[in-house]
């Protein structure tokens, strides 16, 4: 990756940057709101259905797992952008 701001536009706030590091930047808060989502979703089935806690474990558990799915699904995709643009960025530069 190149430098924030580097190849931005005069006067532009790296746009380029924020491309590049707004997917990283978002993860904390989906796996936060997945899990929270999941466990008060369990907790008002709880109330209604009368099974407490089971629900609420279990939409916990479910939100969890859910959200750490979704980390690493985007990581492991950032991670292979950024592998391909390393072996374009190499085999560019060869001289044959």
């Amino acid at each position: 990756m190149d430098a924030p701001g580097k190849g931005d536009k005069p006067g532009g706030f790296g746009t380029k940057w924020s491309a590049e590091f707004g997917p990283l930047l978002t993860l904390g808060l989906q796996l936060a709101i997945s899990v929270v989502a999941f466990f008060f979703l369990g907790l008002w089935l709880d109330s209604k259905l009368d099974t407490a806690p089971w629900l609420m474990i279990v939409g916990l558990l479910l939100g969890v797992v859910g959200g750490f799915l979704s980390f690493f699904r985007t990581v492991t995709a950032i991670g292979k952008k950024e592998e391909e643009s390393k072996k374009l960025k190499k085999g560019s530069y060869r001289e044959d």
